[in-house]
């Protein structure tokens, strides 16, 4: 067995592992997540004790050096919580932080945006920022253990959308710019185009259900959230959209696979669809969806947490909704224009 594939069996054992627990139901003081939030226009990210449902320290991006519009933009951890990533727009790098959030890690890379981690190998990858004109048509491959970074062509501009399959064999990448997203193997080879009809939709944001059959991709020009097949060793196949609130954000799916989540910026709500019918079965409303952006999802599935950019300059949120529900019982205030979401394993 190569070093790489030690690598791969030992990351991804210890992906199982973790994914085991939350799937069994251990107690909530056995198994604990704070939520990390990157306020994009204070250069701070806000972490949220999610048993507290508080904000419980402000990391200042200004104290390790880096300026006031260094606009922290995505949040990615480790499976065991060692570690934690964060795309940093405006200084054009993306950092890495251990458990006790300290600096210990950067990569120079331009207009960072979405970040995906690599459930089974060494690899972090990263597009570009939905902010950047005209960046380069590559994503990053950035290598966790030295934060060394090389870039994979993806043939279409503005490469946005990331995400990446339970096996850690695909990655998907989508273009704002073009009706087009790319199938990448990180293990090499050349990416696969995929043509996805209709007016132009602008996708967002990728999610991969957690049985690694769905792929969804939300829409901002059409209001919609289209679905696509994995179960075929073929392209991915479109099966369906669903119509949806205007300007759908970044999407998640519950760890059963049922049901995903995600605001809708243009009418500040929440939208919940069916992952069996795919059909749209809940709108939650709540004075603290702002122009809803980032999701993320407990590993148990008992709470989402949806961000908000937050109005005229108003202060963001995060939304705290319980999926039994669905209902809002929460909103938590953070810092301004907060976007990416990440959870991190605390214990």
């Amino acid at each position: 067995m190569s070093p790489f594939e030690r690598s791969r069996s030992r990351l991804g054992l210890a992906f199982l592992v973790l994914l085991g627990a939350a799937c069994t139901g251990l107690p909530a003081q056995e198994v604990a997540w704070n939520l990390y939030v990157a306020n994009q226009d204070d250069a701070t990210i806000s972490v949220i004790d999610t048993d507290a449902r508080r904000v419980v320290r402000t990391i200042d991006l200004t104290e390790w050096g880096f300026g006031p519009n260094a606009k922290p933009h995505h949040i990615v951890s480790e499976p065991d919580g060692s570690y934690w990533y964060v795309s940093l727009i405006g200084e054009n790098r993306v950092l890495k932080f251990d458990a006790g959030d300290r600096l210990v890690g950067s990569a120079e890379f331009e207009v960072p945006g979405m970040l995906a981690i690599d459930p089974v190998a060494d690899r972090l990858f990263v597009a570009r920022s939905m902010s950047a004109v005209n960046p380069p048509h590559r994503i990053g491959i950035l290598r966790r253990s030295d934060m060394s970074v090389e870039e994979v062509d993806v043939f279409f501009p503005r490469p946005h959308a990331l995400a990446v399959s339970p096996d850690g064999r695909r990655v998907f990448v989508g273009s704002l710019g073009v009706n087009q997203f790319a199938v990448v193997d990180p293990d090499g080879g050349a990416p696969e185009l995929v043509d996805v009809a209709g007016p132009h939709h602008t996708f967002v944001q990728f999610a991969v259900s957690p049985d690694g059959r769905w792929l969804v991709a939300t829409g901002e020009m059409t209001s919609r959230l289209l679905v696509f097949d994995l179960a075929g060793p073929a392209a991915p196949m479109a099966v369906g959209e669903v119509d949806v609130g205007p300007r759908p954000w970044h999407p998640v799916f519950t760890p059963d696979g049922r049901r995903v989540f995600f605001g809708s910026k243009g009418s500040n709500t929440v939208r919940v669809v069916d992952a069996e019918s795919w059909t749209e079965v809940a709108v939650l409303e709540s004075e603290g969806l702002d122009l809803p952006h980032g999701s993320a999802v407990t590993p148990d599935g008992r709470w989402v947490f949806i961000s908000s950019n937050g109005s005229d300059g108003a202060a963001g949120t995060v939304t705290v909704i319980d999926t039994a529900g669905p209902e809002v019982v929460g909103v938590i205030p953070v810092g301004r224009n907060a976007a990416g979401l990440g959870l991190r394993r605390v214990r």
